[in-house]
């Protein structure tokens, strides 16, 4: 039994070809695609997957914290199976997104935001923003 498998057992989350197969392709892909790309990438191997289902399996894999759900500014969440904590560079111009997993000195922000709002903080997300090389090379 492979991880993936073991991961959506562990969660309680039933194992199904079209869950396996969404899954893994989020695993497999560092492109941090919409609900219709994974939908569309793999409906000739499910042709009977319907795009429900993969809304309904990526809610139940981020509900469980398998996956990462976020938006860029689009009118569709991305999502990404890297769950470790890491930020995002996103373009401005293809909204195209690449992971970002230096290091982010946030230790005394997030002691001075949790002084002045009395929250414990436990989780943040940060994305960067601005126009990629492919971008950039279009306009000259």
């Amino acid at each position: 039994m492979n991880y993936l498998t073991e991961n959506l057992k562990a969660n309680k989350l039933k194992v199904t070809p079209q869950r396996l197969a969404i899954y893994s392709y989020l695993v497999d892909n560092c492109n941090h695609p919409t609900v219709e790309t994974i939908y569309n990438d793999l409906k000739n191997m499910f042709p009977t997957m319907s795009l429900a289902t993969v809304y309904k399996t990526v809610a139940s894999l981020r509900d469980v914290k398998l996956i990462k759900e976020f938006n860029v500014g689009e009118d569709s969440n991305r999502y990404d199976a890297k769950i470790e904590t890491h930020s995002h560079v996103i373009c401005k111009k293809c909204n195209s997104v690449s992971d970002y997993f230096g290091n982010i000195d946030m230790q005394e922000s997030i002691n001075d935001l949790e002084n002045l709002s009395g929250f414990d903080i436990d989780a943040y997300d940060i994305n960067f923003y601005g126009v990629c090389n492919k971008c950039k090379k279009q306009n000259f």
